[in-house]
């Protein structure tokens, strides 16, 4: 099939990499030429996927039109803040038969949007699913097992995309509660710079233990109030995206978390790196979400305050660990 992949980050580019090796017609694109141009002429991605080689023959280009052109499958793997942007350019290229895939782990800033919901507001009544699950860059490109899900309350169309993006170490699972696995693995990323922090402090194992298990309560929490099943985030959206980002070393979320244990602020981590922190904007949504919803989530808002109001970490653990004695 005719695939579009938006998004030359480690994700997009180890899809490209997967599915041209399934012999589909692939295309990468980039937003940025130069960076375009550097990934055509050395066939590897430095930035975030290094050591892993480009096939000669995938596609690459800067042009979202040479891009998207014929293509049958257009998949997001656009950071969620910039979603809609690109999403508005795609709008008057005549991509409304394709099938849209989104792999992107967010919520919209100010409008409190899932990333499927984005797609709608832009493209219309289109075709959509959202791929997700615990799945590092890095150990799909190499060939290590790995499960994900893909979700859409079209179940006949996630059985073709379950079949599109299965490999011999790539095991895909079906939902259509769409709404669970975008919350799942969004929300996961706000917990994962919790861990991070407890890495950053110096906390141990125990600590961590809690701030997953508690982390999980306020995730399904929060889905539970916003329409998702419960169930879901026992799988591999939920909690196994969760366990992942906060123990691989190459979790972006946890390295950011742990940067801000060691005493770092917010704008000197984002001027190191090039990476986009998924969680940090997340946190923002999430805090308000769990407002508007009228949700207890007091790790979210630690993270918040943290983040948006140079709260002191140590300080927001005392916080958390003096809460009201409950039942779980």
């Amino acid at each position: 099939m005719k695939t579009a992949i938006l998004g030359d980050g480690g994700w997009g580019t180890t899809l490209s990499i997967l599915l041209h090796r399934k012999k589909h017609d692939v295309a990468l694109w980039g937003a940025f030429p130069d960076y375009v141009e550097f990934l055509k002429k050395k066939r590897e991605n430095q930035k975030f996927l290094p050591g892993i080689k480009i096939p000669k023959g995938l596609k690459i280009t800067d042009s979202l039109k040479e891009a998207v052109e014929g293509a049958e499958v257009v998949i997001l793997a656009i950071p969620s803040q910039y979603m809609r942007g690109i999403l508005e350019k795609l709008k008057p290229l005549n991509v409304k038969d394709a099938v849209f895939v989104n792999v992107a782990k967010g919520i919209e800033n100010g409008t409190l949007k899932r990333m499927s919901e984005v797609i709608v507001d832009v493209l219309g009544e289109v075709k959509f699913a959202t791929l997700s699950g615990p799945s590092i860059a890095r150990e799909v490109a190499i060939g290590i097992p790995t499960t994900v899900v893909i979700s859409s309350y079209d179940m006949a169309l996630a059985k073709e995309m379950q079949e599109f993006f299965r490999t011999e170490t790539l095991r895909v699972y079906t939902t259509n509660d769409l709404i669970g696995v975008e919350l799942g693995g969004s929300l996961k990323n706000i917990i994962a710079i919790v861990a991070g922090i407890n890495d950053g402090l110096g906390f141990g194992a125990n600590s961590k233990a809690s701030i997953l298990t508690r982390g999980l309560v306020e995730i399904t929490r929060l889905g539970v109030a916003m329409g998702a099943k419960k169930e879901t985030f026992s799988g591999l959206s939920g909690i196994g995206d969760l366990v992942t980002t906060c123990i691989s070393p190459y979790g972006r979320n946890r390295w950011f978390g742990e940067e801000i244990g060691k005493g770092k602020k917010l704008s000197e981590i984002q001027k190191e790196t090039e990476m986009v922190v998924e969680g940090v904007a997340t946190a923002k949504s999430a805090y308000e979400l769990a407002k508007k919803y009228k949700v207890d989530m007091p790790i979210t808002e630690q993270v918040y305050n943290i983040l948006y109001h140079n709260k002191n970490p140590k300080e927001a653990v005392v916080e958390l660990m003096s809460r009201q004695q409950k039942a779980e």
